[in-house]
């Protein structure tokens, strides 16, 4: 299945994320490597992580987190950015601007999606 569970001391098991990061979106996989390269083609994005969110009619929907310089894009300009770019169930529902410090990174530097997706659920 490509699911990570955590079997706890009671014998009981965690759902934990998935060993391939994706959203699934009304039935159809999306790698949000594949959107984050389309937001990170905009000269005016220093970086971009993208995470699922859950949606009550597709189950889950992508939502970018974008860090964008000075004179960067807004919203409009990145989903018409990812509008020429991605299919339509691939595109982020939402763009939410934060400060390139303010992504939570592991010490190896990767974002830390889970705690993206943590904000989300806030």
């Amino acid at each position: 299945m490509g699911d990570l569970f955590r079997r706890n001391a009671d014998g009981t098991v965690d759902f934990m994320d998935r060993a391939k990061y994706l959203t699934k979106t009304g039935g159809e996989n999306v790698y949000p490597a594949e959107i984050e390269r389309v937001l990170l083609s905009h000269p005016g994005v220093v970086d971009a992580a993208v995470v699922r969110a859950f949606d009550v009619k597709w189950g889950e929907s992508p939502v970018a987190f974008v860090a964008c310089s000075k004179d960067g894009p807004d919203a409009e300009a990145l989903m018409n950015l990812c509008r020429e770019n991605l299919a339509g169930y691939k595109r982020p529902r939402e763009f939410l601007f934060i400060a390139f410090e303010d992504f939570p990174r592991s010490t190896s530097g990767k974002v830390q999606r889970h705690i993206l997706e943590a904000r989300l659920a806030d």
